[in-house]
This record gives C-alpha cells, structure tokens and sequence, in this order.
C-alpha cells in the first residue's frame, strides 16, 4: 500500500525499503518500511557539511531563500493526498489529521514567503545626540529540528520553512520512536 504513495511521489522503493530499522504504523503494527539510521560518524559529517553549505545561504537574499520555500509549497500542495495517507499510517492519524498536517506545512510555507520580505529591523529612537540604534536580522548557523512521532511533519514544517528564510541550513531528526499496534 505505501508503495503507491511513494512511487505517486517518485520515491524509489529502496530509499525506504532497505535499511535495517523497521518503521511499523500504530494502527496495526505492521512494518511500512525500513530505513537506514545515521550513524554518529555522518551525523558529525552532515552538520559539517551544513556549516560550509552556511556560509554561502546566509548570504543569500531573503527573497531568494523565499522562493525555494514557495517552490517546497508548490511541491506539497501537488503531493498533498499522498503525503497526508502516508502521515496517517507513520503516525496513526485518520486521513482529515495527516491532510491537515500536510496542510499545516503549506500554510508555513505560504508565511516564511512573506516573511522573507520582511526581515529589514528596526531604527530605533535614542536619547543620544547624533546615535543611532539599528536592529538587524542575522543568519544564526545550524539548525537542528527534532520532530515527534505523532507530528512527523508539521513540526518539522514550522521550524524549517523560517529557519531557511532566515538563511540557516536545517538539520532534521525525526523521531525513531518504536510505534507500537493497537
């Protein structure tokens, strides 16, 4: 069954088939895929990869980095079906629950678009003759976002839709909570 879903989206069967970790479903215990984990050498290797990958987004601008967050809203809103059935199944929602995750992501989306415009600070008043007081907005460095089960992508959505506007590469750790049948 997941196979439809993941083909519908053009994932190829061994990106979620081949690995030695089992992702089962809640709703009946069954294994829906098998993944291969990160071990704590390609942790160390992707957040240095996401440190050098920081020193060129940040200098991006944020309209820029907009844009790849519109495009990812694009890509959502055309695969929402499919990804809303597969939340479903990894979190053990009903369908209106995983569609409304998917929805939540678009919706992030839709926002760090628009906030991509809007990231010029502040002046602000001071009493000092001839002083000025500026607020600016900076790129922080690596992000991590750690998702729970139960909200496999909506959290993610959130945290990673602004942090990449904001021109901060993203690193993702979704939950591995074993997901036991009912």
């Amino acid at each position: 069954m997941i196979k439809q879903y993941m083909s519908a989206m053009g994932v190829e069967e061994a990106h979620y088939q081949n690995g030695d970790f089992e992702v089962t479903t809640p709703i009946d215990g069954s294994v829906i895929g098998k993944v291969t984990l990160d071990t704590v050498a390609d942790v160390d290797t992707k957040i240095q990869n996401a440190k050098q990958a920081f020193q060129e987004w940040r200098v991006v601008p944020a309209p820029k980095r907009g844009e790849l967050i519109r495009l990812l809203g694009e890509v959502l809103r055309e695969h929402k079906e499919d990804l809303g059935i597969l939340v479903s199944l990894e979190a053990g929602k009903i369908k209106e629950e995983g569609l409304g995750e998917v929805q939540e992501m678009i919706d992030i989306c839709d926002f760090a678009v628009g906030v991509s415009r809007q990231l010029y600070g502040l002046t602000i008043a001071s009493e000092r003759p001839g002083h000025h007081m500026r607020e600016t907005w900076h790129p922080l460095g690596v992000i991590g976002v750690i998702s729970a089960f139960n909200f496999p992508v909506a959290v993610w959505s959130w945290n990673t839709a602004l942090a990449i506007v904001c021109g901060n590469p993203v690193i993702w750790k979704p939950s591995e909570k074993p997901r036991s049948s009912p």
